[in-house]
């Protein structure tokens, strides 16, 4: 028989929509162990309920007395009564019995016979109870339009929607983490598991506390096993369904509670929401009308008062009133009448009655209430405004009166202090001509502040004769204001009078200041400038500088008799101010504003001058003495330097010829030279003695010298040249010595080298330039290209200072004439001495050479590096190519 007739058509059609895989899973062991677990255990947990289980699912139904009463518990129905006999007969009797009862339910049986049931067949049993799983438990599922196992799934995907790691899409491998379970639990009951702490690589606890959990708390029994289910690559399918089925009707069947709790809840509030609008208009109502019961009695006062302020104030209340208090007053019962009416619409539509207030709240109360309210407003108004009118003619004229009168006292204040300051006995003149100019503006003004007195007295007289209640204080600060008045007009005139006599004295003084100021200042500037020039510290180097000083200073000493009677005069017009201050008792503030010259400081230049004329007298007679005895120096000094100077550069020329002209041998040059060197250094003396006299010139601080055109420093390069040169000549005949006897170069060789050297030294030098040099050679046959050239000049020119001294010439032409020792002779003299060998020791060195040039070559040997040395060995090759330079030229 084929394992697809055992379920019905509906079954067929999402079956038959599994691949290939699925439908080879459905012969897997694994498979039908996992479904007789759960179908099982599913079986159990409606029989309990009749007290009653089942231990092994296809021998306990083969009587079909236990799958009679299951039906009887799943459905809540009764089955036909069952066979109570042991026969064969009588339990197919009982499994068709129940077989046609599940037929009678809709659902169409394939295949599957109650002989099948009553043979004890494993796949037929769990067949048929998979058929009255999906009748009883899947197929009235219905979520959002779906229903059965999509509904199912869909459920399962709503709830797990939101939890991490859980991704609903099967009834097989989406559950194998156990996760799907968890998060079920915990959408509905969050408080049974910590689904934060579960972990996606944990699925054996996962699911353990998934099925411990809802066993436990949900009475949903262990349908599955966590090891079956991990260890399986594609759980059962109908079992996670049949499983996750009970978690869907026990979490159904709680929503259902809270649905009905919500509509009684809603009911509920409903009418607590009612209650609460009638006890709120009933107390907005008692509040209003009480508000309104206490303001009539305010707005029907009449009483007047005396004054503008505070009729003013009874105003200001009253806006206050229809500002602040009256408009939360209307909105109130505005809102009142809202809530009543809400209330009432409310009440109607949720079947109640009608809401009554309490007697005298009604909403026309209410109004009427209003209505008194407002009346008695409008009439409150029009008496306050009439009341504020008849005040306010008074109040205008008496604030009238308070603003001019406080002008004018603010005007006046400090007036008469002003007047009665006695400042111009201490003023200067221009501050006299300011303060008077300052008094007639303020006449100006007390003149222009006559109109508003009047005007005050004007008003104090209406306000008399309108019998103003405060007129006694009106007329008390109107005679102030009058007194102080006449007292500012008296003292106005006196204080004039006094600035007139002040300014004429001080005008008088003022031309005796500005006189004093014109004649003191030149005759000051002559005493400071007289001052300065005696004691001016005067620096002159001739006798005729310092003559020409005393001639001034004797024309100076002439204008001294003058001067004392100009400074006569200007005393005689500081005694005459002293005499007009002492005479009118002018208290003079200061001193004379033109000039801060005064009469004591004249005295005292004056007496400076008169100490200063003989010491400058004593000062120029000693700088004559010593202006005579710099002048001796001077010619002193001349004398020698005129003589020493002209030898000095004689013998310089004379040095000159010789190393250039060729008499005798260079062994008589030399002879020559050294007599020559020594009769220059017996000369010393005179050097010595100029040397003298120029130290006593510089103690004396004389820095020149008509009387010769030679200075010391002239006469010491000359004498350090001429010395260096005499050395320097007969240092190059040494060598030109040394060269000859070195490179074998004979006399008349030497003269020819010499004449050909003097011949292209153009400038007679002793030097010759690149281009002379070049000439030369090219003279001499040389056929020079640049490179050639650049080689020669690079021996004989090796500092690249652009010039070829005699010396380098001749060495240069003794290599290209003579035979000279090299590099690689030195080296092959010393390889003869090793015995053939790459390098030396200190011992064949000793036993060879002389004991001083033996210890010279071990001192600057290195120590021989080669691969056949020996300890103590000596590199002769890099030493002799170290006596020649880098390479032998």
């Amino acid at each position: 028989m084929n394992i697809m007739d055992l379920y019905d058509d509906d079954d067929i059609d999402y079956m038959q929509q599994e691949d290939d895989w699925d439908r080879d899973m459905l012969l897997d062991p694994a498979w039908e162990k996992q479904q007789r677990k759960t179908f099982t255990a599913w079986c159990n947990s409606h029989l309990r309920k009749a007290g009653t289980q089942i231990e092994n699912i296809e021998e306990d139904f083969r009587d079909g007395l236990k799958l009679m009463l299951l039906l009887e518990v799943i459905s809540g129905e009764r089955l036909a009564k069952p066979e109570r006999g042991k026969m064969r007969v009588h339990k197919i009797s009982n499994v068709n019995k129940a077989l046609d009862f599940i037929a009678s339910k809709g659902v169409k049986l394939i295949s599957i016979g109650a002989e099948e049931i009553v043979d004890g067949n494993a796949k037929m049993t769990l067949g048929m109870i998979w058929t009255i799983i999906l009748r009883f438990a899947i197929q009235d599922i219905s979520v959002e339009e779906t229903s059965a196992k999509e509904g199912l799934l869909l459920w399962c995907q709503r709830k797990t929607a939101p939890y991490k790691n859980v991704n609903i899409q099967n009834f097989h491998i989406s559950w194998k983490d156990g996760l799907g379970f968890c998060a079920l639990i915990h959408r509905h009951r969050p408080e049974l598991i910590d689904y934060g702490k579960l972990r996606k690589d944990d699925p054996m606890t996962n699911l353990n506390t998934a099925f411990d959990v809802a066993e436990k708390y949900l009475d949903i029994p262990k349908m599955l096993d966590a090891e079956d289910i991990i260890s399986t690559l594609r759980p059962d399918e109908k079992a996670i369904m049949t499983y996750v089925s009970c978690y869907y009707h026990a979490f159904s069947g709680k929503q259902k509670a809270e649905t009905a709790a919500n509509r009684i809840c809603k009911v509920l509030a409903v009418n607590q929401e009612n209650e609460q609008l009638m006890e709120d208009y009933e107390k907005l109502a008692s509040d209003l009308l009480e508000w309104i019961r206490r303001t009539i009695p305010w707005l029907e006062n009449r009483l007047p008062e005396n004054t503008m302020q505070a009729m003013q104030q009874k105003l200001e209340d009253f806006r206050d009133y229809r500002r602040l208090h009256k408009p939360p007053k209307v909105q109130e019962k505005c809102q009142l009448e809202i809530n009543f009416n809400t209330l009432q619409t409310k009440l109607r539509l949720s079947n109640r009655p009608a809401f009554m207030p309490s007697e005298g709240k009604m909403v026309s109360d209410i109004n009427n209430a209003w209505g008194n309210l407002e009346g008695a407003e409008k009439g409150y108004e029009e008496w306050l405004l009439n009341e504020i009118r008849r005040l306010e003619r008074l109040d205008h004229l008496a604030e009238k009166f308070r603003q001019k009168a406080a002008i004018h006292e603010a005007w006046t204040d400090g007036k008469e202090d002003m007047l009665q300051q006695r400042d111009y006995e201490t003023a200067s003149l221009s501050e006299i001509k300011a303060l008077l100019k300052k008094h007639e503006a303020f006449e100006s003004d007390l003149a222009a502040h006559q109109d508003r007195v009047e005007q005050i007295a004007a008003i104090a007289q209406e306000l008399n004769e309108l019998d103003y209640y405060d007129s006694p204080s009106v007329n008390a600060r109107c005679q102030q204001i009058c007194d102080q008045w006449d007292a500012l007009g008296a003292l106005t005139q006196k204080r004039s009078e006094a600035l007139q006599r002040t300014e004429k004295l001080l005008e008088t003084i003022d031309q005796l200041y500005l006189e004093f100021a014109k004649r003191a200042a030149p005759f000051n500037n002559w005493m400071e400038g007289a001052m300065e020039d005696l004691q001016d510290t005067f620096i002159v180097h001739t006798i005729e500088e310092i003559q020409g000083l005393s001639t001034a200073h004797e024309q100076f000493k002439a204008t001294l008799p003058e001067a004392d009677k100009e400074r006569q005069a200007i005393l005689g017009i500081h005694n005459e101010i002293a005499k007009i201050v002492q005479t009118y008792h002018v208290n003079m503030a200061g001193s004379n504003p033109y000039t801060s010259i005064n009469p004591q400081e004249v005295n005292a230049k004056w007496e400076k001058v008169r100490q200063l004329v003989p010491q400058r007298d004593q000062a120029l007679i000693e700088e004559h003495a010593r202006q005579q005895n710099n002048e001796r120096l001077r010619r002193q000094f001349a004398n020698q330097a005129n003589v020493i100077g002209p030898w000095i550069q004689n013998k310089m020329e004379e040095i000159g010829r010789i190393s250039i002209e060729m008499h005798g041998t260079l062994e008589d040059q030399l002879t020559h030279l050294r007599q020559y060197e020594k009769s220059i250094i017996n000369y010393k003396p005179k050097i010595d003695q100029l040397e003298g006299d120029h130290q006593l010139i510089q103690e004396a601080l004389i820095f020149d010298n008509k009387h010769t055109n030679y200075t010391m420093e002239h006469i010491r390069v000359g004498w350090e040249q001429l010395l260096t040169t005499i050395a320097r000549t007969i240092n190059e005949i040494e060598n030109q010595i040394l060269t000859r006897d070195a490179k074998g170069i004979t006399q008349e060789q030497l003269n020819e080298f010499r004449a050909s050297f003097n011949h292209f030294d153009r400038k007679r030098t002793g030097i010759m330039d690149a281009e002379d040099f070049k000439t030369c050679l090219i003279s001499m046959g040389y056929n020079l290209g640049e490179n050639e050239f650049s080689r020669i000049m690079s021996i004989v020119d090796p500092n690249r200072m652009g010039m070829v001294t005699f010396q380098a010439f001749l060495d240069f032409m003794s290599r290209e004439t003579a035979d000279t020792d090299t590099a690689d002779q030195v080296m092959t003299s010393f390889k003869v001495l090793a015995g053939d060998k790459n390098y030396i020791l200190a011992d064949e060195l000793r036993r060879e050479l002389p004991p001083d040039q033996a210890e010279y070559c071990i001192a600057r040997m290195a120590p021989y590096s080669g691969p056949d040395g020996v300890p103590g060995a000596l590199d002769y090759m890099s030493f002799s190519t170290a006596l020649y330079g880098e390479s032998d030229l």
